[in-house]
């Protein structure tokens, strides 16, 4: 079964309706968000199945020793004393929801919060060949973006699995995780950088004693991504429990889900593509929408074995054996057999028909989730001086291994064969001889090579932590104190097989017959190894010419990057006022960041760093500048900046009244000093009011954060293109200077780029575990963030128009048109400070739990809800001519107007039972579309018409349980998407995946069973 029976039957439509309500009523039903797990039921203990503990909000854990001489905190302060409650929202999941959930990798579970929009995974980007993210699990929180999102480890930075800095989660230690707290407010004033939309901190058990085990695997309903996890981990204390050890240690094997080959068939069976593209009919004033939504896009400009697409042959397609037969053209096309090429009846402006011959199609071969391996090594070494202080030293060493296939074959259209080419079919040979030509286009979707393009990420991580904590006597009062010092290495290498040589194939295609020999036609590729292919038809190259055009040695990247931090901060209660202890965090911190990425010289171009080599041999075919892959042409560089910072934060309480209720002020500021672009400051002012009606609970805060410029964006490694027709705007240009030139585009990094400064606001209400509800706690909570000196690109054409049409001196400096002579005119494409960025909405969280004994049954139900609405989401380019676009409600993007995790759980001392339920609501391709059947207004750029502007959200059902065997053995199960519910497209163009992999579920219904071991 693929599509699901809500789709299919008006009855079943009102029945999605009706679990929809009893979701939403679930999570009104028990109001609005939830306190700290830890206050609201202990951590599940082994042998004791896992529970479904309740989200919480703001309020921190019940102090207790988490390590010698330092209380839990909530990330949200870095103030440490008990008791004290940040005004900053903070969702923490615990271990046992994590446990309940059953996820091979801990991202996944962190990743449904509604609040995180827009993550990647391994089910994004697998239509990436150049990207170096296929396979990153990075959060997004607010949909802002994995780098507007700072994730730490134990409270500490992690160095970066990617040149834009943010780190893999899966990279992490995870059978250690004690609980993760989601701070969903900025957070730059005590984290730094980054925190723009929040932090995700992963705390680990660093008094874990006895041995646990963890062994699961997994399948989807369709027979692929089967999944095997094995995980272990052993925690002693020696020396009358002074010193302490734990080592975990894990292994994840997930196959992912292969590609489908070409036309509209997906992998396992799966029946949902359907090829769904816009198409543009190019006319934008006739009362009709321009653009239409349609299903089963036929690309008329290539086959999958060879279409003739212009002159007296035009529609004449090959079959595999290389016999000519007439293609079928959709939406009753008929071919112009002109030398334009065009198709009456189908549409020119993206080169689509309706239907037709699909099989050369080639947007269903990609990936639709990586395959994966994960290999994590980690140990903790903490020995205590005394009752109340430690030195310890932690170590983390992991590697994971992605696969992905971005598409098959690799598609050319628009290329000329010679009619004598001994491999074009005497009949067509003939054929052009009575039409009197003698060449003709030609696209292929090079159906005929045997293997399609893959790419192989690896990345190793190499981490290494010293430090003490503790608490010491001060004046009489006590002070905690943390001291560290990180060292992070990521080595990421990148290789890309079974893919072309742009040029090697553009002389291999080119054949003549010279003594009586097929042979390439130009002598230059021909004494340099050239072996001629076959492109007509599906007969396999030798794999003498595969090996020239595909070398075994494909594109290649070596990246490695460095973090060095040191940080020191202490907290104490240097005073007590008259509503209670003032209570002060600060501290210091220095960071280095550094990176250097070497890619192959036919990706990079010949120079020093990369020269040629045996495994890459100089080759006058090749443009020696670089380039010359079909894709995958990765560029050396390298770069590193420094970070030097301190920070206050004071909590002041200031009202403690049995009439008035208490009230705190929280205030903090930070002083950094980037070593590319000088100082700034950060800050946050907020506070909590206890009012006089039980368990109701005021808070507000609001900050300035910051995001730094990343390794990225400051030292892109350079890559140059030549553009031709480029318009020289210039208004003053000498008389001899033309208005069109050809230039060379080189993209670099821009080190004067400055941080992005946001201002974030949230404020809301808690009613936490009120008298006459002691079961009951909830939250609602507004957020406001806006962030000015967004760090974007502009196009070339862009920058020098803005330069000097609209007199922005900034860019004048990225460009120059009339260089000294010999010189070529240039632009150098950066990224600047242009954009904003405005998203405002609001989270509702709520739990309630009660015990059966009542009703005679034994053990507790716990209801939970989190959902989070985006009212607006608007990023305005900061380019004249453009204007600001809404993304809120956009199902084709990251934040879609609702998102709901909803969960129903039985817990018992012998089993558990769980429900839960994930859904985002009904959307829209574009909020600027403007939607029409007759009587449209005139299509603009800015706001065109379109026929269907509606975009279907999702409803996800997913049920688990766990049993106890023994007291030390316990086993579970999980299903996700049970009704096994198909994502919806989300149409661009037929070269990919026409649905989106960071929103909707692409794999369907997936079975997991698995077995935990404590003693």
């Amino acid at each position: 079964m693929t599509d699901t029976i809500f789709e299919r039957r008006p009855l079943f439509r009102r029945t999605r309706g009706t679990l929809l309500t009893a979701s939403l009523a679930s999570l009104i039903a028990v109001a609005i968000a939830t306190p700290s797990l830890a206050q609201t039921a202990p951590a599940a203990q082994p042998p004791a199945p896992p529970t479904a503990q309740p989200l919480p909000s703001d309020t921190p854990p019940a102090p207790q020793a988490d390590a010698v001489g330092q209380d839990i905190v909530v990330t949200g302060s870095r103030i440490t004393t008990g008791g004290f409650t940040a005004p900053t929202p903070t969702q923490s999941i615990g271990a046992a929801d994590i446990a309940r959930n059953a996820e091979p990798n801990v991202f996944t579970t962190i990743a449904q919060l509604p609040s995180l929009q827009g993550s990647s995974g391994v089910t994004t980007g697998t239509n990436s060949t150049s990207s170096g993210q296929q396979g990153l699990s990075s959060f997004s929180l607010r949909g802002l973006g994995t780098i507007r999102t700072l994730t730490l480890l134990d409270s500490q930075r992690v160095v970066g699995a990617n040149v834009t800095g943010v780190p893999d989660i899966s990279l992490f230690p995870q059978l250690l995780i004690k609980r993760v707290d989601v701070v969903t407010g900025g957070a730059s004033a005590s984290y730094g950088s980054d925190a723009v939309g929040g932090v995700v901190n992963f705390i680990t058990d660093k008094r874990f004693v006895g041995f646990k085990a963890n062994v699961q695997g997994g399948i989807t309903t369709y027979g692929d991504n089967k999944q095997g996890l094995f995980q272990a981990a052993v925690g002693r204390s020696f020396f009358n429990d002074r010193l302490h050890v734990q080592v975990s240690g894990e292994y994840d094997h997930e196959d992912g889900v292969p590609a489908g080959g070409f036309g509209e068939e997906l992998a396992g069976g799966r029946t949902w593509y359907r090829t769904s593209t816009f198409i543009n009919r190019n006319v934008t004033n006739d009362g009709s929408p321009q653009y239409l939504v349609r299903d089963h896009a036929q690309a008329y400009q290539y086959t999958k074995y060879g279409l003739i697409t212009n002159g007296p042959l035009q529609g004449t397609a090959f079959n595999a054996a290389g016999q000519p037969f007439q293609f079928q053209y959709g939406s009753n096309g008929v071919p112009s057999k002109t030398a334009a090429g065009t198709v009456s009846g189908c549409y020119t402006q993206g080169g689509f028909c309706l239907g037709g011959d699909l099989s050369g199609n080639v947007g269903i071969g990609t990936t639709l989730q990586s395959r994966l391996d994960r290999y994590n090594g980690y140990g903790r070494v903490g020995f205590d001086v005394d009752a109340n202080n430690e030195i310890y030293a932690t170590v983390n060493i992991a590697q994971v291994d992605t696969m992905n296939q971005p598409n098959p074959g690799a598609t050319k259209s628009g290329l000329t064969l010679q009619c004598a080419n001994p491999f074009v079919p005497a009949s067509i040979q003939a054929a052009c001889a009575s039409a009197g030509i003698t060449q003709f286009q030609f696209g292929t979707s090079n159906g005929q090579l045997p293997n399609n393009i893959s790419v192989y990420p690896t990345r190793k991580q190499y981490r290494f932590v010293g430090g003490a904590a503790g608490k010491v006597p001060v004046f009489g009062t006590t002070w905690n104190y943390d001291i560290s010092y990180e060292h992070g290495e990521n080595i990421t290498d990148i290789h890309v097989k079974n893919i072309l040589l742009t040029n090697r194939y553009a002389a291999a295609i080119q054949a003549i017959n010279l003594g009586g020999q097929i042979v390439c036609a130009d002598p230059v590729a021909r004494a340099n190894g050239c072996v001629p292919i076959n492109i007509i038809g599906g007969a396999t190259p030798s794999a003498a010419a595969l090996a020239y055009i595909e070398p075994a040695n494909g594109p290649f990247q070596h990246t490695r990057q460095t973090q060095d931090a040191f940080n020191f901060s202490f907290s104490g209660s240097p005073l007590s006022l008259w509503a209670g202890p003032v209570s002060v965090a600060a501290g210091a911190e220095y960071r280095n960041e550094f990176y250097h990425v070497t890619g192959d010289p036919y990706g990079n171009g010949v120079s020093a760093e990369t020269p040629y080599s045996s495994a890459y041999p100089a080759d006058p075919v090749l443009n020696t500048a670089g380039n010359n892959w079909y894709a995958g042409n990765y560029h050396a560089g390298r770069g590193s900046y420094h970070v030097a910072e301190g920070f206050l934060e004071v909590n002041l309480p200031f009202l403690k009244s049995d009439a008035l209720g208490s009230a705190n002020l929280n205030v903090a500021g930070r002083v950094t000093n980037y070593s590319t672009s000088g100082t700034v400051y950060t800050w946050k002012v907020g506070g909590t009011w206890d009012t006089p009606i039980d368990g109701v609970r005021l808070r507000a805060v609001t900050s300035r954060d910051v995001r730094a410029p990343n390794l990225s964006e400051l030292f892109a490694a350079p890559i140059t293109t030549t553009v031709p027709n480029f318009s020289n705007p210039n208004p003053n240009r000498a008389p001899g200077d033309p208005a069109t030139l050809t230039i060379l585009q080189n993209a670099i990094g821009n080190t004067a780029l400055k941080p992005e400064i946001a201002r974030n606001t949230t404020a809301g209400i808690v009613l936490s575990r009120p008298h006459w509800l002691p079961g009951f706690s909830a939250s609602f909570d507004y957020y406001r963030i806006k962030i000015n000196g967004v760090i974007s690109t502009l196009n070339s054409q862009q920058e020098v128009n803005l330069c000097y049409l609209n007199n922005i001196t900034s860019l004048c400096g990225a460009f120059n048109l009339t260089p000294p002579a010999g010189t070529a005119p240039y632009v150098n494409l950066q990224a600047f400070n242009l954009a904003s960025i405005f998203t405002d909405g609001f989270d509702i969280e709520a739990s309630y739990q009660f015990g059966l004994g009542k009703v005679g049954l034994p053990g507790r139900v716990v209801l939970r809800g989190l959902a989070t609405n985006v009212k607006n989401y608007i990023t305005d380019p900061g380019v004249p001519g453009t204007i600001p676009t809404q993304s809120a409600g956009v199902n084709a993007g990251n934040t879609p107007s609702w998102k709901l995790l909803a969960t129903e759980a039985w817990n018992t001392d012998t089993f558990s039972l769980s429900v839960q339920q994930r859904w985002f609501s009904d959307g829209v391709y574009n909020n600027e579309y403007v939607v029409c059947s007759t009587g449209c207004p005139v299509s603009t750029t800015q706001h065109p018409t379109i026929d269907n502007n509606s975009m279907p959200g999702a409803f996800y059902l997913d049920i688990g349980g766990s049993y106890n065997i023994t007291k030390k053995l316990n086993v579970y199960f999980k299903i996700d998407n049970l009704l096994d519910h198909d994502p919806a497209p989300s149409p661009q163009t037929n070269t990919g995946i026409d649905t989106n992999q960071a929103l909707y579920d692409t794999l369907g219904r997936l079975f997991r069973i698995g077995a935990r071991y404590n003693f």
